[in-house]
């Protein structure tokens, strides 16, 4: 069955294992919501386990909420520099960075403007490094309750159990921390290269059910 997804930024392994294994549509029509995986990624450093968080221009008073496809980045501040540089840091001893890194500079290179518009930019390109054709289809209206769709919207959320193992590969630190699942899916590409589109679609799906 077609499942329902939230572009997000750089996406986890059960998020890219959810999309990699089903047909899926983009919802580009809800509210925007804080504290999610809307604005913000993991990543594995040199410390453990690290947030890489996109800021964005805060809607406030009397307009209330926003819709996520209209939430502007705030670019005053260079997070684009510093998030390029942390992912320069964490994986350029990794086996795949330098073969990959051509492809995701530009996305650092130059000021973004809608969150979502970026989302969709990183997915689209750690396709083509996965060599992964997905559909581009998008909601129409806002559903409470998806119709001939599994809903998977809850993967947006940043505090959650899936009740799902995912299994180990190596990491760049993983002898100093060990094994950190289901953080962005850029660390499975450096870290794995050819091997994970592999690796993805033999990972469980099971926290599809939950819905």
């Amino acid at each position: 069955m077609k499942i329902l997804l939230h572009p997000s930024y750089f996406p986890n392994i059960a998020m890219f294992s959810a999309l990699s294994q089903h047909e899926l549509q983009w919802e580009v029509q809800d509210n925007y919501q804080k504290q999610t995986y809307r604005n913000r990624c993991y990543i594995c450093n040199d410390r453990g386990k690290h947030i890489l968080s996109i800021p964005i221009k805060h809607v406030g008073g009397q307009e209330g909420r926003q819709k996520y496809k209209d939430v502007l980045i705030e670019n005053d501040y260079e997070w684009q520099r510093q998030h390029w540089r942390t992912l320069q840091t964490a994986y350029r001893t990794s086996p795949f960075f330098e073969f990959y890194e051509d492809e995701f500079a530009p996305l650092f290179e130059k000021k973004q403007q809608f969150l979502m518009d970026f989302n969709l930019k990183t997915i689209e390109i750690i396709c083509d490094c996965l060599q992964l054709e997905i559909s581009n289809q998008r909601t129409a209206l806002y559903q409470a309750q998806p119709i001939e769709l599994l809903d998977a919207r809850f993967l947006i959320k940043r505090k959650q159990n899936l009740g799902v193992t995912f299994d180990a590969y190596n990491q760049v630190f993983g002898d100093r921390h060990g094994f950190i699942p289901n953080i962005s899916v850029l660390d499975l590409l450096f870290n794995e290269g050819t091997n994970a589109l592999s690796y993805l679609k033999s990972q469980p799906t099971e926290f599809l059910d939950r819905v």
